[in-house]
């Protein structure tokens, strides 16, 4: 009987999730929520030169990896919105996409991003978060000088930006 009432009373992956984005700078709440052995994804599965711009890119374990990412969002940029604007599941994987509006501390540049979100949660944990963004935009953000060159178009001339 007692497992019954522990499995209706659990909560929905989606809410999960949904209470995870409302606590990301809650060191206990995230350390509820999020299983020891959790993959986190943040923008790239292992990108070098992105990791110096933003340390916590790339692929990290477990709950510390989660608070890692996001105490080192809110000590670069200023957050001004974080808005989740569709949410739904099935089954385990849950998906999140919304905007976010930063202002980076160092150089006061302000950018504006979707972003999206697949997490995975099992026996009542997130086991697997992979958050994406336009992250040409928000590392441009604390952009100090200089320009870059492209060459994309096969049949066109180099850029600068």
């Amino acid at each position: 009987m007692n497992r019954k009432k522990n499995k209706s009373t659990a909560q929905k992956p989606t809410e999960l999730v949904r209470q995870f984005l409302a606590n990301t700078t809650n060191p206990t709440i995230v350390k509820s929520l999020v299983a020891k052995d959790a993959t986190y994804v943040s923008l790239n599965y292992d990108n070098l030169d992105l990791k110096k711009i933003m340390p916590w890119a790339g692929t990290g374990k477990g709950p510390q990896a989660f608070i890692d990412t996001f105490t080192g969002v809110s000590q670069f940029w200023q957050i001004l919105a974080f808005s989740p604007e569709e949410l739904f599941g099935a089954g385990e994987n849950v998906a999140v996409f919304g905007r976010f509006t930063y202002k980076s501390k160092t150089q006061g540049k302000t950018v504006e991003s979707p972003f999206s979100i697949l997490s995975r949660v099992r026996g009542g944990k997130i086991v697997y978060f992979q958050f994406l963004e336009d992250t040409f935009a928000t590392a441009a953000s604390f952009k100090s000088g200089g320009s870059s060159r492209f060459h994309s178009d096969p049949n066109g001339k180099e850029i600068e930006i």
